[in-house]
């Protein structure tokens, strides 16, 4: 490998990126925008469910009650019904998400110690929202209980059989924008990254440049080391501008090192940009180029783990994301912006990323080495 050879077709990679402006542009900016798109608008923690009140007790335990499910932050009181089948409809034709059913002899349960039934309708077509609400109408119901237990023992024997205490680590407001912000870093980089270089040996060959490159005494690892060059510095600026903006905007801390995030990254940048390169030599236009790249879209959303959690995965599923160099990257980036952990917790992780960067660029310096013979 000459470093003559080398240098020169990095600058010509540069200054056919320059002169792109709309591309570099797309490149620069996509990043920033898909943050305040995904930061704002993804939200795993269901809140302010639409919910109608179906009160037949009407007391003061009953609507103290009510206050009870408003106070969670779940429920979203939108005023009270006449009937069970009016709060039934309500759910029916989606002007509620949700139905509190307070029967008459509410209240007289409660004050002679027996049993009060409480029911709750909650529309249940997404799992997400409604497992919120069943958590959180549980645990109403839980608290009074606990309530109700005390008062009866008294005083002097207040202390329950079992306390059981959560302390949530890394998250402890459980906000959704810190699981989200650096994700977006993996899917952006990923998925731009992947459809750029795509594009880059069909560009040349419909641009009739590729004929000039195959004369040229320069080895296929060079033109492929050329090609991506620029590229894995658009890559770590992309990285810098989600991390200043995911910090300013929403918090995100950076617990562990920014060396070894930057070092992760650039690892998984060239596993992109390899990827990327052996999808342009097996297309034969732009346009096969770009959907062969979509055809890792949804694996990458799906099951990598950027949005959902690969444990709940089927075992087939949770294997073939091994395969995606992005559920990899993820582990890294949380890892080290949340926890603040280490190489010695995140080394097989990087192995891999080092593995899928090597395997990707060998494959498309031969395929393209093929081509050229």
């Amino acid at each position: 490998m000459n470093a003559g050879r080398l240098r020169s077709i990095i600058w010509k990679e540069f200054i056919q990126m320059r002169r792109d402006r709309a591309t570099l542009a797309m490149m620069l900016g996509i990043p920033v925008m898909q943050l305040l798109l995904f930061g704002y608008a993804i939200r795993q923690e269901v809140r302010n469910l639409p919910t109608v009140v179906y009160d037949a007790s009407r007391t003061q335990e009953s609507r103290g009650l009510v206050q009870r499910f408003e106070a969670t932050g779940n429920f979203r009181m939108r005023g009270e019904v006449p009937s069970y089948s009016a709060a039934l409809r309500q759910v029916d034709n989606g002007r509620a998400r949700a139905a509190i059913v307070i029967p008459t002899d509410y209240a007289r349960d409660v004050k002679a110690g027996r049993q009060a039934r409480v029911q709750v309708l909650i529309d249940a077509t997404d799992p997400t929202a409604s497992q919120s609400a069943i958590a959180a109408a549980q645990l109403v119901g839980q608290r009074v209980n606990v309530e109700q237990v005390q008062s009866r023992l008294g005083p002097g024997t207040q202390a329950l059989p079992m306390e059981v205490r959560v302390r949530p680590l890394y998250n402890p407001a459980l906000k959704s924008a810190l699981f989200i912000v650096p994700g977006i870093i993996g899917m952006i980089l990923s998925n731009i990254l992947i459809i750029i270089t795509a594009m880059a040996i069909v560009r040349e060959r419909e641009h009739g440049t590729l004929e000039q490159l195959i004369v040229t005494p320069l080895l296929p690892s060079e033109i492929m080391i050329g090609k991506i060059a620029p590229y894995v510095g658009v890559g770590l600026v992309q990285i810098t501008s989600v991390l200043i903006v995911g910090h300013l905007l929403f918090g995100v801390p950076v617990r562990g090192s920014l060396l070894l995030a930057y070092g992760a990254s650039l690892l998984f940048i060239i596993a992109n940009l390899g990827l990327g390169l052996f999808i342009s030599t097996l297309a034969k236009a732009q346009a096969q180029a770009m959907q062969a790249s979509f055809f890792f879209l949804l694996p990458n959303v799906l099951l990598s783990g950027f949005m959902f959690p690969r444990e709940a995965m089927p075992p087939i599923a949770h294997e073939i994301g091994y395969l995606l160099p992005l559920t990899h990257y993820l582990q890294v980036i949380r890892g080290i912006v949340l926890k603040g952990v280490g190489l010695e917790a995140l080394w097989p992780q990087c192995l891999a990323l080092i593995a899928f960067a090597i395997l990707f660029f060998t494959f498309s310096s031969m395929r393209f080495h093929k081509q050229l013979e």
